[in-house]
């Protein structure tokens, strides 16, 4: 048996919150106890943590974490960065060991930017919507099983990005990411304050519309708790999206019942293993319709994500031809 099926049935299903849209599973039964590591946001705002480009010059696929604390420091797949000569989001969560410089696969979520704004990048307590972060997991699996490395496709991100800013007609003069979640503040607000946790929380299943749409689960109930706001607005974005076209189904078991049966395919989920970038293995998992992966270390998944994706690898359907040719064209920029 191996870890992450081991990890996700020792779990319970909650009662599931609905709201506008959005769905919430909560995964219940994980431990109590206070984690052996800090967040990124608690280790920047200790000064314990830095983000920086890697060089003068930067790289747009790297930057570089380091860790002056005394106590290792979680990077978690989708959370963003803001700030030096571009904002980018995380490809894959890294744990970082004290007193330990990391450089760190990242995506750029600002393609108009390529100047300094800052020495050193902030958080901007946002993540990467849930549909791209989908979309990236199953990128990140393919690079690192060809060729060791943990990209995204770069130029689909950007598209991505691109159809948000239009879906939600949001003007950015750099076509950043961070200006449609700026748009849209009051609106993810509500689902902040409409989907709360719960007592024992480790992790939650997700839903748009009914459709299960991914799964992020932690080792203890407090790093889901710091990582919540992060992660709600992820998905949030994606049913801000639908247009209020929220539906009901015609079964009100199957939410539940399509929960357990993406669980169960996820926990079934061959496991390929990497060394990490910091601490632990990298887990990624490979089964039809699942793209995701873990970080374990010393034998315990420390988080898991994991999305639904089809056969357009979870990217969106509304980009219109003339907005791919012009992502190609501004992907050979940097």
């Amino acid at each position: 048996m191996d870890n992450v099926h081991e990890t996700l049935q020792g779990l319970k299903v909650g009662e599931a919150t609905v709201f506008e849209g959005l769905t919430v599973f909560p995964l219940l039964g994980g431990n109590r106890r206070e984690p052996a590591y800090l967040t990124l946001d608690q280790a920047l705002e200790r000064g314990s943590g830095r983000v920086t480009e890697v060089s003068e010059g930067g790289s747009v696929p790297e930057l570089r974490f380091r860790n002056d604390g005394e106590q290792p420091v979680l990077l978690v797949d989708g959370e963003e960065l803001v700030g030096a000569k571009q904002n980018r989001t995380l490809n894959l969560t890294i744990l970082v060991a004290a007193e330990t410089s990391v450089v760190i696969p990242v995506t750029c979520v600002e393609q108009g930017r390529w100047a300094y704004r800052s020495a050193e990048f902030a958080s901007a307590k946002r993540s990467h919507f849930a549909r791209a972060r989908a979309a990236k997991a199953a990128q990140v699996s393919t690079s690192l099983r060809e060729s060791g490395s943990r990209r995204a496709d770069q130029g689909q991100v950007w598209e991505a990005i691109e159809e948000k800013l239009e879906l939600f007609q949001t003007a950015s003069p750099t076509l950043a990411m961070g200006e449609i979640y700026e748009q849209q503040r009051h609106g993810i607000e509500g689902y902040l304050q409409g989907l709360p946790t719960v007592d024992g929380q480790v992790g939650a299943v997700f839903a748009v519309n009914g459709e299960v749409s991914g799964v992020d689960l932690f080792d203890c109930s407090a790093t889901l708790a710091a990582l919540w706001p992060k992660l709600v607005s992820s998905y949030a974005m994606d049913a801000l999206g639908t247009g209020g076209r929220y539906g009901d189904a015609p079964d009100p078991d199957a939410p539940r019942k399509a929960t357990a049966a993406f669980l169960d395919a996820v926990s079934a989920a061959k496991v390929e293993r990497f060394p990490a970038l910091g601490l632990g293995e990298d887990l990624r998992l490979q089964a039809s319709g699942v793209a995701g992966g873990a970080l374990q270390v010393d034998g315990r998944v420390v988080h898991l994500s994991a999305f639904r994706v089809d056969g357009n690898g979870g990217r969106e359907r509304t980009r219109r031809p003339h907005m791919a040719s012009a992502s190609r064209r501004r992907a050979t920029r940097h």
